[in-house]
């Protein structure tokens, strides 16, 4: 009789970016890295055993880490705050469970345990906030560490698409958003808090919701077919229009712009308003959809950041907007897109880098470039 046996672990335990996209890190079964975002160097390497959760302070010399527990000193149910320079532990925090996720702002410590949620002050490590959670057995939450409020989202239901959004500054809760009828699979604020980004385990629709006002400002529909988003993000704040991007199980990379949806939204939703119920017409939003196929490999975990948007001018062509596009995968890759998009919404990609982040050597690719659909 034949035995079936699981697929091996991928060699990337966890992998983000700090909270300006200036730099990232990998956590693995032997240790992690920590890379520059803008030139791939390899800037700090430790090997202390695996590492299944991780979080930078900004660029300074501070990490949260987390173990797999395969190490004494690296239990799963033990944060450890870690400086770089001294190769020392500064603190350890000790929970009764696993400790699933960490973020981390300039005041602010959160800790997601799979029924808890703590949020601590960063200075004297005092619990300011302990929060009583549905089970939350992936440590699923979104954090907006550069906001005045520091605006902390996690889950409120199993059964539903529902969070929790508090103010990790005060600390407080300031609504609940109840936003698709399938459970949470990903969350996202925008870099300054005005946006709340959320996708379902389904993956067909993504909805961006106003986090002040609690009011939805955006339904996007990623595709028919279900598929499970694993990354969210925004693009930095600032005067150009407001970019959410996306990335799923599929492996195409999904980009919206928030700002022509909603004028397009509003020139189309009188006359789907007279021909389709409310509660279609919020699914067929029109939204400016740019997809690339193929972007990463299918059904590995992915993580992504947009350090850059900003106008591109060349007298060659109509001004474009110009997007940037950092992608983690773990199976061990890290690629660099840009992403050009032209006032009639034609739009083109160029791989720009892709490199092995397990390997000690860097190199740069031949730059592939296509069109989108």
């Amino acid at each position: 009789m034949a035995s079936s046996s699981s697929p091996p672990a991928p060699p990337i335990l966890c992998a983000s970016f700090n909270q300006d996209n200036s730099l990232f890190y990998i956590g693995t079964k032997d240790g992690f890295k920590i890379f520059d975002a803008r030139t791939g160097r390899l800037c700090y390497e430790k090997n202390l055993g695996g590492i299944s959760n991780m979080e930078m302070y900004f660029g300074t010399s501070l990490l949260a880490i987390v173990g797999t527990g395969e190490q004494p000193i690296l239990s799963p149910r033990r944060l450890c705050l870690f400086n770089t320079k001294t190769g020392a532990t500064k603190k350890d925090l000790n929970f009764k469970t696993s400790v699933l996720a960490v973020r981390l702002s300039k005041q602010r410590l959160v800790v997601v345990l799979q029924d808890k949620t703590f949020i601590y002050d960063l200075n004297s490590t005092t619990i300011l906030e302990e929060i009583e959670t549905v089970p939350n057995t992936k440590g699923l939450c979104a954090f907006a560490p550069n906001s005045e409020s520091c605006y902390l989202a996690i889950p409120a239901s199993t059964s539903k698409g529902s969070a929790l959004v508090y103010k990790a500054s005060e600390p407080e809760l300031i609504c609940q958003i109840d936003a698709h009828q399938s459970p949470l699979a990903a969350m996202a604020f925008s870099s300054n808090g005005t946006y709340l980004a959320t996708a379902s385990q389904k993956g067909t629709i993504i909805r961006v919701y106003l986090v002040a006002q609690a009011t939805k400002s955006h339904s996007f529909r990623r595709g028919t077919y279900p598929s499970m988003i694993y990354s969210l993000s925004f693009g930095p704040s600032n005067d150009l229009p407001d970019v959410l991007l996306a990335t799923s199980l599929s492996g195409s990379l999904h980009m919206f712009f928030l700002d022509a949806a909603r004028n397009r939204k509003n020139q189309t939703n009188k006359l789907l308003s007279s021909i389709i119920p409310g509660a279609i017409t919020d699914a067929l939003d029109p939204a400016n959809h740019h997809i690339i196929h193929n972007v990463i490999p299918a059904e590995i975990k992915s993580c992504l950041a947009v350090p850059t948007v900003e106008n591109s001018q060349n007298s060659c062509i109509l001004p474009a907007l110009r997007t940037v596009v950092y992608i983690i995968t773990h199976d061990g890759y890290f690629r660099e897109y840009t992403i050009s998009t032209t006032r009639s919404n034609e739009s083109s990609w160029v791989l720009q880098r892709e490199f092995n982040l397990l390997d000690t050597g860097y190199s740069t690719p031949q730059r592939n470039g296509h069109n989108m659909d």
